[in-house]
């Protein structure tokens, strides 16, 4: 009997197989593998996205400044960029169900690096070199440390892979953790929209705070969403369960209402302080979010979290770099910086 307990002790004291240990190894590349496809989809969609804005924005100032009668949905420009503008967002809306959210949200920053970019290329007025530089130099610095935060962003993000079935879902929203989060959401949020509507509270960080915190359940949401419909589109089908249109109702109401908000802080604020400060608190929000629901960074190396928090410093202090330079913003000025229109009168 001693012998074949301490016979039994050993067999329990053996090392993993090779085979448990490739299991792993593969599930861990699997997992890398969807991280990967997630940040390029991202990457892609929010590219073609500043494209198609830019070619929208270029469409009508080129119709405001010419005598040509038509309106703006009747060019083939406009439409080029209603077309590129849907791709680039359902790019984005699938990229959700690959990828961590925490990974997926701060992506959004190469929509600032990509219009810096055109807009440098598209410029009309003739610069000399040394004016160009110094006019410049921030965006050019900007433009690097959001590549390099992007970098940083996408090598040490969560690796955390679950399948987003309803009961998964339905699991992580009656969470202690969530539900506790939502109540410091719902009461901040009341707070704010108090000072904001009754104490005519217009701060730009009031009004940015309140889109923060609605698109931080706009992606949760989104993320649920995408990744039940892509469960759904592989054969396990998610929509029956009622927590998919649960979770789509809400999306569509939060994603409205943060573009409320975000219409009355342009009519007050620059466009460029907008981008930079939402940016930023939005990301915060919503990667807090992720971090709860999904629990983005359970299991996560203390460095990795390091790294990708600055990562996420070094995208912000790029951001701001790049819409600090910007100029204020005109009716339909594009993101492309453009010649006025001769005066008819000079000459």
């Amino acid at each position: 009997m001693d012998g074949a307990h301490s016979a039994g002790l050993q067999l329990q004291q053996l090392p993993p197989t090779s085979s448990s240990m490739s299991l792993s190894s593969s599930e861990a590349s699997f997992s890398y593998k969807e991280n990967l496809i997630g940040a390029l989809l991202a990457i892609f969609g929010h590219l073609v996205v500043s494209i198609a804005l830019n070619l929208q924005k270029y469409c009508h100032i080129r119709l405001a400044g010419s005598k040509d009668p038509r309106a703006y949905f009747k060019t083939k420009t406009w439409w080029l960029g209603l077309l590129l503008l849907l791709l680039g967002e359902l790019g984005v809306f699938a990229s959700y169900a690959f990828a961590p959210l925490s990974l997926i949200v701060p992506l959004s920053a190469v929509s600032v690096i990509a219009s810096a970019i055109i807009g440098i290329i598209f410029i009309k007025e003739k610069w000399k070199p040394k004016d160009f530089v110094r006019r410049y130099v921030l965006s050019f610095v900007g433009c690097g440390l959001a590549i390099v935060g992007t970098y940083l962003l996408v090598t040490f993000a969560p690796n955390s892979h679950e399948k987003m079935t309803g009961e998964n879902i339905a699991k992580h929203l009656v969470s202690w953790p969530f539900l506790l989060y939502m109540l410091v959401v719902i009461v901040l949020f009341c707070l704010l929209l108090y000072f904001y509507k009754e104490r005519n509270a217009n701060s730009i960080i009031v009004i940015l705070l309140l889109v923060a915190l609605l698109g931080s359940m706009t992606v949760v949401t989104v993320k649920a969403v995408a990744g039940m419909l892509v469960l759904s589109i592989q054969g396990n089908l998610q929509l029956d369960y009622p927590i998919f249109y649960v979770m789509f109702v809400c999306m569509v109401a939060t994603a409205i209402y943060q573009a409320t908000f975000l219409s009355q802080a342009s009519q007050i604020y620059d466009s460029s302080l907008i981008a930079s400060i939402g940016y930023i608190l939005s990301t915060t929000a919503a990667i807090t979010a992720g971090a709860i629901f999904y629990l983005d960074f359970l299991g996560e190396e203390a460095l990795h979290i390091c790294l990708f928090a600055l990562g996420c410093l070094i995208a912000f202090l790029g951001v701001f770099l790049i819409t600090r330079n910007r100029k204020k913003a005109i009716p339909f000025e594009p993101y492309i910086s453009m010649d006025a229109m001769p005066d008819e009168g000079a000459g």
